[in-house]
C-alpha cells in the first residue's frame, strides 16, 4: 500500500483523467511519458515502485501500459480504480486513433506519408534509450548490486538484439535467473 504521507490521486475522475491524458501523449511508445509523469510530476509511484510495476506490467499478457494502468488503478482504488485506469487509459485514444485510422487509409500509399512515418522510428528509439537510462538510476538501490544488474541488463540487450531471440523465451531465461538471484539475495538466512 503507498505511503500515506505521498501524493495520490484524490478520486476515480483524477485517475480517468490522469491515465487519459498520459494516453494522448503517448504515440509510438508511453514508456517515457509513463515514467514522467507518474514519478516525476505526479509522485504516484517512487522511482522503485515503477521500476518494479512496470517489470510486472511487461511480463503480463497485453499492453504493458494498460497493465500498469491497472496496477495504479488498483493500487489507489481497488478495482474501481482499476477499471477507471484502463478506461482512462483506452476510451478517448480508441477513438483518437480510429479517426486517424480513416484518414490514414486516404494517404497511406504516398511515399512521402510512409517515410515520415518511417523516420519517427529513430525518435521512438531514442525515446526507450532515455528512459532506460533514466530507469537504470533506481538499479543503485536494487539488491543485487549495480554490477549483476549491469550484467543482466547486457544479456536481455545481447540476447533480444544480437542473438534475436524471441521475448517469450529471454523472459523466462533471463528474467527468470534475474528473480532467481533476488529471491536468493533477500532470502533470510538459514540456520
Amino acid at each position: 500500500m503507498p505511503n500515506d504521507d505521498r501524493p495520490r490521486p484524490q478520486s476515480l475522475g483524477e485517475l480517468f483523467w490522469a491515465f487519459t491524458w498520459l494516453a494522448l501523449q503517448g504515440f509510438g511508445g508511453v514508456l517515457a511519458v509513463v515514467q514522467r509523469e507518474l514519478v516525476d510530476r505526479r509522485r504516484w509511484l517512487t522511482p522503485e515502485e515503477f521500476v518494479e510495476e512496470w517489470a510486472a506490467a511487461q511480463i503480463l499478457p497485453g499492453p504493458n501500459v494498460v497493465n500498469l494502468s491497472i496496477m495504479v488503478g488498483d493500487r489507489y482504488f481497488g478495482w474501481r480504480g482499476a477499471l477507471a485506469a484502463m478506461a482512462g487509459m483506452l476510451a478517448l485514444p480508441m477513438l483518437l486513433v480510429v479517426a486517424l485510422a480513416a484518414v490514414y487509409a486516404g494517404f497511406a500509399d504516398h511515399a512521402r506519408v510512409a517515410g515520415a512515418l518511417r523516420g519517427m522510428g529513430a525518435v521512438a528509439a531514442g525515446l526507450v534509450a532515455g528512459v532506460g537510462l533514466r530507469l537504470a538510476v533506481s538499479l543503485r538501490k536494487h539488491p543485487l548490486g549495480l554490477p549483476v544488474c549491469g550484467v543482466i541488463a547486457a544479456a536481455t540487450i545481447i540476447a533480444m538484439s544480437v542473438l534475436r531471440l524471441p521475448l517469450a523465451w529471454v523472459l523466462p531465461m533471463v528474467g527468470g535467473a534475474a528473480c532467481a538471484l533476488t529471491w536468493r539475495k533477500l532470502a533470510p538466512p538459514q540456520h
